[in-house]
């Protein structure tokens, strides 16, 4: 299958500048880019998917094992939220992009309202390390603090609400993920846990 498209695909420059896309068998696309503007000669580029390498874990004691799955165990619970809580970030752009500022309004309002009735029961059983974790995962999934998300929906007020209630449990909205930084293992767990490795 490979060899076939290779022969294709220098032998039919001209059907190559229309932009036709193949796949092999295995789902990988492969794309043609020409090389020589003269001759028109190309060659197929296969754009594979990103592949991750993690060290093996090595823990010094009995503590930091436990820690570790703790952890692991809070970011598959908490993850599922904030994958959830992107999607509908996105469908909450695209339906207010046409409204005006007093529907707008009315729309998160009954938007609010529902988002309390379908996940408050799945909230409450969150813990305090858990929902701190939630808040990091919410910044992670829709690259904006949970802070700035209440802040754009909501208005200023709410969010200085939201901040003010959580800096009372010690939980700041403004929290910014930091995958190279202080949240580097638990952007492994993230990223091995999507893609089930663990």
């Amino acid at each position: 299958m490979i060899i076939f498209l290779l022969l294709f695909g220098v032998s039919n420059s001209g059907l190559l500048a229309q932009r036709v896309r193949y796949y092999t068998e295995e789902g990988i696309e492969v794309m043609p880019v020409h090389i020589d503007p003269v001759t028109g000669d190309s060659l197929p580029v296969y754009c594979l998917p990103m592949q991750y390498v993690f060290n093996k874990k090595r823990f010094r004691n009995s503590k930091t094992y436990d820690n570790y799955w703790r952890m692991v165990n809070d970011v598959r619970k908490t993850l599922p939220i904030a994958k959830e809580a992107r999607k509908l970030l996105v469908v909450a752009y695209d339906t207010c992009q046409n409204m005006s500022s007093r529907e707008q309004r009315k729309y998160f309002k009954n938007l609010e309202k529902q988002l309390w009735v379908q996940y408050k029961p799945q909230l409450k059983k969150l813990n305090y390390r858990q929902g701190k974790l939630l808040v990091r995962l919410i910044d992670r999934e829709c690259n904006k603090q949970s802070y700035q998300l209440i802040k754009d929906f909501l208005g200023g007020t709410r969010a200085f609400f939201w901040q003010s209630f959580g800096r009372l449990f010690g939980v700041s909205l403004k929290s910014e993920w930091e995958p190279d930084g202080k949240d580097k293992d638990l952007e492994d767990i993230c990223l091995q846990i999507e893609h089930g490795l663990i």
